[in-house]
């Protein structure tokens, strides 16, 4: 999944970026207070993204 695309999907069920680390970003579900790393690459693999979703506590793409 291409990462423009999932960070959408992160923000279209309230997560927001927490902070920007080195080689990864951390992301926060509003809500929950979850709190997971998303690397940046151009590409992210689908079970990658279901794992980062369900850290989140949120549905999966």
């Amino acid at each position: 999944m291409k990462r423009g695309k999932f960070e959408k999907h992160l923000k279209a069920h309230g997560c927001e970026l927490h902070r920007n680390g080195s080689k990864h970003d951390i992301f926060r579900n509003i809500a929950t207070g979850k709190k997971t790393t998303i690397p940046r690459h151009p590409d992210i693999d689908e079970l990658l993204c279901k794992e980062i979703c369900k850290q989140l506590g949120i549905p999966k793409p």
